[in-house]
């Protein structure tokens, strides 16, 4: 007897029966777009000219506003400095002072707008649901090397709940992925075959994997639109750890529908489901300053919006004519695949004349966050790279002035920590050369008076003061709401809990930005280097960080707090206090970095009811069945899974796997692929499964679960007898 047809059956044997991985495919072209060529017959005419309103009035509010703020920071900082003459190094500190502080006055003017827009008003809420949709919508998951009950189970919620909600007739859902562990990949398999199970034949979820993830996110996307896009009026973009409620989603859909210039709709996503102490202070901060924030540019940028990749809707017809990427000349890091491009497709489908905004009063979007200072640090890389390769967009021809500002504001948000670094080495420079360097009093140009090296040091002592209340304020507004709202309130723990809560929040912020201020500095100086950054999964999960790789990371931060404070010290002690905050955070580096990551941390401060948000006391039913649901699926054993055993033992299994498999392209004659050769070699000369398992690489592994001829010489392979005992128990 034949020894595959021996073995126990672990899916549904009848595989005519079970539904396609994938749906039929319906082709739409998604032409690249031209950065240097644009004219206005470009432009798409507008299809409800009526509904489109600009808000000049917030606009002038808010630039006002920061102008004036920079300017009154700009004199105040002359007259600190111009005390004895405006040297060269005085120059340089003035003019870093004026470029960071610039930054920080256009987040207070938009937080002011927000604030305005929030406060003494009745809370927002999502708005009712319709009585019908009249378009269809996909929901696509681009997943990378993740969890697979995770997302899977996240998926599941969003699909239940809509059909609940009775609205499941206009959305499918894709789980796209671009995993390159085999094992993963093979679990992501399984759990989808068990989703598919559990929902019934008739749930369209559907699983694709590409075998090269070309163009990374983007040309994952990219692909799934010109093969499936022409099905669909709608795409919904979640990304890995995304969850939507179902009346979010079809509330979106709603918005879409009843606004036909809309090209992309963005949510605020609320940081829920973390624990450790850092990804604790990011959900307090997002839930409480977040409204605030998020409504001010969505009142000053109106229809001229951005776009952060993930809890979004966007218009198919929008994406597909106006979002294809180019590469941009020359190497990574600046040249290459565009890594941000999130910003870059908004600003290309608001080129083309449809609408991008935000709906902040859509409830109901939720995401996570990196579990620690580490892997912020290493997510920030990869963004920071992208968002330095803006630079390189800024003169393409037809953008709206906003999608400039909005590159601007990327290349900023990280080219600030080295503007700040420079500023304080200006600062303890200028320090240095008053106390240590004999300065020169009567210089060679005639003059009745001295040129006396000094700070204007009550001034100085003005300007810090400004320059901290301009910097919190926007938390202070945001505080203020959360408090003025009463359920709010009273689920995050009450007035008291929630101030203190904030005091916590802005003093552990307070130190970890020396850190980060650092990190992102030394992220900036490798990409202007040359050095580009790869593509490694986001660690989900909760956890510590060992501690020796902490030591590593953090060291070189703890040594210059270090050498910062003794320098300080031995110029004036009054100086060493005036940078006790940046010193402090470099000092304390290591131990602030094992703590943000440390479990036990966040848990205690949640037990005593601080850093708490009010959907950890009402915790949104769409999490908890997420978090039941993948629990069901790694129960029934979604992510342990070793793929090349799996395929072996089981060959319901395999014949699943190989319906899944794309057609496989005719191999031009002499062209070898090496890795296909060793894999075939150490199949042939493999004994056992356990040679296989024990002699193939990760990258043959890949290439024997994807090519049946492959499969088929693993399948033939007699299980060693401990293997053989181990599948049968």
């Amino acid at each position: 007897m034949d020894r595959m047809s021996e073995r126990e059956p672990a899916f549904d044997p009848n595989a005519a029966n079970t539904p396609a991985a994938l749906p039929p495919e319906s082709p739409i072209a998604m032409p690249t777009q031209p950065l240097k060529a644009w004219s206005k017959a470009d432009v798409r005419p507008l299809r409800n000219p009526g509904g489109w309103r600009t808000p000049y009035l917030s606009r002038l509010i808010v630039f006002a506003v920061a102008v004036s703020v920079t300017a009154a920071g700009a004199i105040q900082m002359y007259g600190v400095v111009e005390v004895g003459g405006v040297t060269l190094l005085k120059g340089a500190l003035l003019g870093l002072f004026v470029i960071n502080f610039a930054w920080i006055a256009l987040a207070f003017a938009s937080s002011i707008i927000g604030f305005a827009a929030l406060v003494g008003r009745p809370a927002l809420r999502t708005p009712d649901l319709p009585e019908t949709l009249a378009s269809r919508t996909a929901v696509v998951m681009p997943i990378y090397n993740e969890q697979p009950s995770r997302v899977f189970g996240a998926v599941q919620a969003v699909a239940q709940d809509i059909e609940r909600l009775g609205f499941s007739a206009h959305f499918d859902y894709f789980l796209l992925s671009d995993t390159t562990d085999p094992d993963v990949w093979i679990a992501e398999e399984k759990a989808f075959l068990l989703l598919r199970e559990q929902m019934g034949p008739d749930a369209r979820i559907y699983y694709r994997h590409r075998a090269k993830n070309h163009r990374r996110k983007a040309g994952n996307i990219e692909d799934f639109v010109t093969r499936w896009g022409g099905a669909y009026e709608h795409m919904l973009i979640f990304d890995a750890d995304s969850l939507m409620t179902g009346h979010a989603v079809i509330a979106l859909a709603a918005a879409m529908e009843a606004d036909p210039d809309a090209g992309i709709i963005q949510t605020l996503p609320l940081v829920i489901n973390r624990n450790t102490l850092f990804a604790r202070l990011q959900q307090f901060a997002s839930r409480v300053y977040g409204p605030v924030i998020a409504a001010g540019i969505a009142v000053w940028y109106g229809r001229d919006g951005n776009y952060w990749g993930h809890n979004a809707i966007i218009r198919m017809e929008a994406f597909a004519e106006g979002a294809g990427l180019p590469d941009l000349p020359g190497k990574p890091p600046f040249g290459g695949l565009i890594l941000s491009h999130d910003f870059v497709e908004a600003a290309l489908i608001r080129r083309k004349g449809w609408a991008v905004y935000m709906l902040p009063r859509i409830e109901g979007s939720y995401e996570e966050s990196p579990p620690s200072l580490i892997d912020v640090g290493q997510r920030d890389r990869r963004w920071c790279q992208g968002n330095l390769q803006h630079a390189a967009l800024l003169g393409t021809r037809g953008l709206h002035p906003l999608s400039r500002h909005h590159f601007l504001n990327g290349i900023f948000s990280y080219l600030a920590s080295p503007f700040w670094m420079f500023m304080l080495l200006c600062g303890l420079a200028l320090a240095l050369q008053a106390n240590f360097i004999r300065p020169e009093y009567f210089t060679d140009e005639f003059s009745l008076f001295p040129a006396w090296p000094r700070f204007d040091a009550e001034r100085a002592l003005q300007l810090f003061g400004a320059t901290m209340a301009i910097l919190i304020a926007p938390k202070i507004f945001g505080l203020i709401v959360h408090l003025l709202h009463g359920p709010s309130r009273r689920a995050g723990g009450g007035f008291f809990r929630i101030v203190i809560s904030s005091a916590i929040e802005i003093v552990m912020s307070s130190l970890i930005a020396p850190v980060m201020m650092l990190v992102q500095s030394g992220s900036v100086f490798q990409i202007l280097a040359g050095k580009a950054t790869g593509w490694n999964p986001q660690r989900r999960d909760d956890g510590s960080i060992p501690f020796a790789d902490i030591v590593r990371r953090h060291r070189w931060h703890t040594v210059l707090g270090v050498v910062t404070l003794v320098t300080a010290l031995l110029i004036a002690p009054s100086l060493a206090g005036w940078m006790s905050p940046t010193i402090a955070g470099l000092l304390m580096a290591i131990p602030l970095s094992w703590a943000s990551g440390h479990l036990g941390s966040g848990l205690a401060l949640k037990r005593l009811g601080l850093l708490l948000i009010p959907e950890e006391t009402n915790i949104p039913e769409i999490a908890t069945a997420a978090r039941a649901n993948g629990r069901r699926l790694a129960e029934a054993g979604s992510d342990e899974v070793d793929g090349l055993a799996l395929l072996h033992d089981d060959p319901n299994f395999l014949r699943e796997h190989e319906r899944m498999l794309p057609a496989v392209e005719r191999r031009p004659r002499g062209q070898i692929e090496p890795d296909r050769v060793m894999a075939a070699a150490k199949l042939s000369e493999a004994e056992t499964l356990e040679d296989a398992r024990a002699w193939l690489s990760a990258k043959e592994r890949n290439v024997v679960m994807h090519d049946r001829a492959l499969l088929a010489m693993l399948a033939k392979l007699p299980a060693s007898p401990q293997h053989a005992a181990t599948a049968g128990a």
